[in-house]
């Protein structure tokens, strides 16, 4: 149990702790790291797993500069165990709200499902899962974007070694001093 921890510790510090203190040295707003990192959550708790990467990539290349990509895919990695453990109050969620039967999470419909059997209920369960989540997502996405900024804004101004107003950039005319040539003698 001991050996399990002394491995975790460094694992985590090298996969969320380091790229986390990387993003925000690069001094990125810390309205920009809210967001992106709210939505990496949202779309990382999508029910259905392997394709949030996929997400991601989507919603970074439709928003542009308007979203932090490093953010929104630390974000997702952090996402996974959480989004493993939201997939059956997705499925229950979206029951409730389409009305439908409800889908059995027992040994035997795991394995008629495993066998090809539940074919239909499997497709309709995952129908219900997804509605579970599109209709969660705004919820998920505007709650962790009011926790996440006040959090951002301390670690940015904590972090951040590049001053975050678009005013002042950090190699500007009134930073910059110029250090006199020493001359040549050529005598």
């Amino acid at each position: 149990m001991a050996t399990s921890r002394i491995g975790l510790a460094p694992w985590f510090h090298n996969k969320v702790i380091d790229p986390l203190l990387q993003i925000l040295r690069r001094g990125a707003e810390p309205k920009q790291l809210a967001f992106s990192t709210a939505l990496g959550i949202t779309m990382g708790v999508f029910p259905i797993c392997g394709v949030t990467v996929f997400l991601c990539g989507m919603a970074i290349a439709l928003l542009g500069s308007r979203c932090h990509a490093p953010s929104v895919m630390l974000a997702n990695f952090i996402a996974t165990p959480i989004e493993l453990s939201l997939v059956v109050p997705f499925l229950r969620f979206g029951e409730i709200l389409s009305g439908g039967p409800q889908f059995p999470l027992t040994a035997d419909a795991l394995k008629k499902v495993l066998t090809g059997q539940a074919s239909w209920e499997v497709l309709l369960s995952v129908a219900h899962a997804l509605l579970g989540w599109l209709v969660a997502a705004p919820f998920i996405l505007a709650t962790l974007y009011v926790i996440l900024l006040p959090c951002f804004k301390l670690l940015v101004h904590k972090f951040s070694s590049i001053p975050s107003s678009p005013n002042k950039q950090p190699n500007s005319p009134s930073n910059v001093r110029l250090k006199p040539r020493p001359h040549l003698d050529t005598n």
